[in-house]
């Protein structure tokens, strides 16, 4: 007997995706990244914005059934960084706003890998834990779209979707109810918070230190306390 699930009264669906995923996360410009930041990190916000990037990049990278990450950003000097991490660099084209980046960046990742589950995922999770993140993919219905919401419950981290679904990614505030609205199923997972904690200001970058940073912000964190 195979591994396929079979569901009551219906066909035999295909396995959960747990290989082979494509993660695609957009980075603004460092100098418009995280405004809100200013008045906590001041003239470092660009770093921290970076090191975010480059700690979810990092764990990402590390997370068990993933087979590349791409980056999606006109930060030359940001994606340089990443780049020597491992991930794939996109040119962010079209230049017009997140959603937009997202569908450049998942059309990349198709042309790398087309039968391959993608996911979108955002860049600031600077307490990601690849575990975490392999639980999230694992629990990916195998034959449509899903999303993790937020820590406060109003956005989204992760928006995936498996071979021959479209993405279409609807992020900005409110993104939770526009993915749920928009067919997506919601994810409700206990013990994946690293997945589920991005950073905006100085109370969620406290969040995230007390899950556990990653070493590029967690460096730079120790030297912005100290200050």
């Amino acid at each position: 007997m195979t591994q396929d699930t079979v569901r009551p009264n219906g066909p035999v669906a295909p396995p959960a995706p747990t290989t082979d995923w494509s993660l695609v996360l957009p980075l603004k410009p460092l100098a418009l990244a995280k405004s809100r930041l200013a008045p906590y990190a001041g003239p470092h916000r660009a770093d921290l914005a970076l090191s975010f990037a480059l700690d979810t990049a990092t764990a990402a990278l590390a997370t068990p059934g993933v087979a590349r990450v791409l980056v999606v950003t006109r930060d030359a000097a940001a994606g340089a960084r990443l780049a020597a991490l491992g991930a794939v660099v996109v040119a962010d084209e079209p230049g017009e706003g997140l959603n937009e980046a997202l569908v450049h960046g998942a059309a990349a990742a198709l042309a790398l890998a087309p039968r391959s589950p993608l996911a979108a995922l955002s860049a600031d999770l600077p307490a990601l834990r690849p575990v975490e993140l392999a639980r999230v993919l694992g629990a990916v219905p195998p034959d449509g779209r899903a999303f993790l919401p937020d820590s406060p419950g109003l956005g989204t981290t992760l928006l995936a979707c498996t071979p021959g679904r479209p993405l279409s990614p609807a992020f900005g505030d409110g993104s939770r109810a526009r993915h749920a609205a928009g067919g997506a199923l919601e994810l409700r997972l206990a013990d994946v918070e690293s997945v589920r904690r991005d950073v905006d200001t100085g109370a969620d970058l406290g969040e995230a230190a007390a899950l556990g940073l990653g070493p590029y912000t967690s460096a730079l964190f120790a030297r912005l306390a100290r200050a």
